[in-house]
């Protein structure tokens, strides 16, 4: 248990009391901190926790730098806003898939959700949705289920046929069937 001086007594500020095993925080800690006086704030981790605690660290010092400096700043944030954009746009693309498209959005929305409020807004609100939509179908009947199931993949199979997936496989196979070409496609 960590204590502060005033609720030790007059111990002096920093000291260990061996009998209880207790530390009391020097005058220069944080209120309500719990790290001792000469302990960096990630001691209290170990292994893995602590190699990531450190790792973010560093990345948390190195964007102070590029913040520091405006040109750099604007390039990193511009970089970062394209690069969160595209992710983003994929996974949308993504969604009705079977596959990681919910997580693409989610990450893209992480990643500029790093630099833009609005991303952190709009992430948290997706999150919440999403969440909310998944605990509701848990809880449909299973007829119901099944039908989201089947809109799905009927939305994947349009998808597929209007970009022309069908046609390349056909062609593929040697199938010259005229219904597998796409009709945004045609020559």
């Amino acid at each position: 248990m960590w204590l502060r001086q005033s609720d030790t007594g007059p111990r002096a500020p920093g000291k260990q009391d061996r009998s209880a095993g207790r530390c009391v925080l020097s005058r220069t800690a944080e209120p309500g901190s719990r790290h001792r006086e000469n302990e960096p704030p990630h001691a209290h981790l170990s292994g893995w926790r602590a190699r990531v605690h450190r790792l973010r660290e560093r990345f948390r010092a190195r964007r102070e730098r590029i913040r520091a400096r405006p040109a750099l700043n604007t390039l990193y944030r511009f970089g970062l806003g394209l690069l969160g954009g595209i992710v983003l746009l994929l996974g949308i693309v993504m969604i009705p898939y079977p596959g990681p498209g919910w997580l693409c959005v989610f990450a893209g929305l992480g990643l500029l959700a790093t630099e833009f409020a609005w991303a952190r807004h709009v992430n948290m609100f997706a999150k919440h949705h999403y969440q909310r939509w998944v605990r509701w179908l848990s809880r449909q009947h299973p007829a119901t289920r099944l039908a989201v199931m089947t809109a799905t993949g009927l939305i994947v199979v349009a998808t597929l046929w209007l970009i022309g997936a069908f046609d390349l496989v056909g062609d593929f196979l040697g199938l010259q069937w005229s219904w597998l070409a796409s009709p945004l496609f045609q020559a």
